[in-house]
């Protein structure tokens, strides 16, 4: 029998199709090493136990859904085939799932959730309402038999009794609890009586706490007016809740501590504001204590009767200049006047009367008769004397002095 002589290159293709054949698609387990992402994208490492290695890659389009980031030492299970790298005739496994080993369904959901949201901006800091400074009523979401309400409660009427605080009794978990945390929530912001929202439950599970990884509950919190803080089990736990909130409390009890001013810290600041104002006010009297001293001991206020004398004097000048300047303003003005009337006098038409003139008026038009081409016989005119007057008839018309006068007979 011929024995059959491969070449390298011929051997390895054998390789490459009885192990891809034979392995569709398997579950490895092992630790993560050699871990490099690449700056393509693609992330290559190995995978090893006490004894093996197994030379892995995960392409770029495969690693949008990684639950977690991948990191050496990062104990997981990946799901992938086999394939033989011809040229370095290595075989490696092309990952196409992968998760870390422990990390059950309920992680992963709440993995992919998250970056869901955030990808949404639910969780961006832009969209986070400030807290009130002095709330006069808080809303709480949560059992009314837990320990959460009891701490709540407890705390915040020993840091400020004055706020009021109305409980909505919800299901923390198990099934319908996510529905009527969100019914809690929109009731309080219908009603609108309350300043803050206090979401959250103790501690527990993750299966206990699942009803605040819902994302229907995110998107209450998200979408409520009123600012919420989120205060789901213990300090090392976080929900999803958490991260929509306006502001994440480790614990119930830190929640109420966050709502509310303490009022023993309060009373303090009153009292050192107190203080300062009254350093403040004892500083600025001394300083005006200074001031008038200063102006007590100055030549002003010292000789103030001699000034206000001197000034006296000085109105008393002034008023004697302004009343001599104003008499012979009226005299000038006086004089003025009589000139005035006197020249207007020996202008006016009852000046020129007395000295034995008239004006004649023809009537009925009371028109002056200023030539004798005006008048007709018998023509009634009206004659002003410098006392009195006469009405008369035109009996004959006479023409200026150069002319002759008419006949009578003609």
């Amino acid at each position: 029998m011929e024995t059959k002589i491969y070449t390298v290159s011929e051997l390895t293709r054998e390789i490459k199709l009885t192990l891809e054949s034979g392995f569709p698609a398997i579950w490895v387990e092992g630790e993560i090493s050699n871990y490099k992402l690449h700056s393509s994208g693609h992330r290559y490492f190995s995978l090893k136990d006490s004894e093996s290695q197994l030379r892995c890659v995960l392409w770029r389009w495969q690693s949008g859904r990684l639950p977690v980031e991948l990191k050496d030492g990062l104990h997981v299970i990946a799901c992938g085939n086999l394939t033989v790298f011809e040229r370095a005739g290595q075989y490696q496994l092309v990952v196409a799932t992968i998760q870390p080993v422990g990390v059950g369904r309920l992680e992963i959901e709440f993995q992919e959730l998250k970056r869901k949201l955030f990808e949404e901006g639910l969780f961006s800091e832009e969209f986070k309402k400030p807290l009130p400074r002095y709330p006069e009523t808080i809303g709480v979401v949560t059992s009314p038999t837990g320990a959460a309400i009891r701490d709540i409660v407890s705390i915040i009427q020993r840091r400020f009794p004055p706020v009021e605080i109305i409980l909505r009794p919800t299901l923390v978990q198990g099934e319908g609890a996510a529905e009527d945390i969100v019914s809690a929530i929109e009731e309080f912001n219908e009603c609108g009586e309350v300043d803050l929202i206090i979401v959250g439950r103790g501690g527990g599970s993750i299966e206990d706490l699942w009803a605040f990884n819902e994302e229907k509950v995110a998107q209450a919190i998200f979408s409520s007016e009123i600012p919420i803080v989120s205060a789901v089990g213990h300090e090392i736990d976080f929900t999803i809740s958490d991260f929509a909130s306006d502001l994440r409390a480790p614990t119930p009890s830190a929640a109420a501590e966050l709502a509310v001013p303490d009022r023993t810290e309060l009373m303090r600041n009153i009292v050192d504001l107190h203080a300062s104002m009254a350093n403040l006010m004892q500083g600025q009297l001394a300083e005006l204590g200074q001031r008038l001293d200063y102006l007590r001991e100055s030549y002003g206020f010292r000789r103030f009767l001699e000034m206000l004398d001197s000034r006296q004097r000085q109105l008393m000048n002034l008023q004697e200049n302004l009343s001599a300047a104003f008499g012979r303003v009226i005299h000038d003005k006086r004089n003025l006047l009589m000139m005035s009337s006197e020249k207007l006098s020996a202008l006016s038409p009852r000046a020129i009367l007395e000295r034995g003139y008239s004006i004649c008026f023809k009537l009925p038009e009371r028109e002056v008769v200023k030539d004798v081409s005006q008048l007709s016989p018998k023509d009634r005119v009206e004659i002003l004397l410098h006392r009195g007057g006469a009405l008369a008839s035109v009996e004959e018309l006479r023409k200026a002095a150069a002319d002759p006068p008419e006949s009578k007979n003609k």
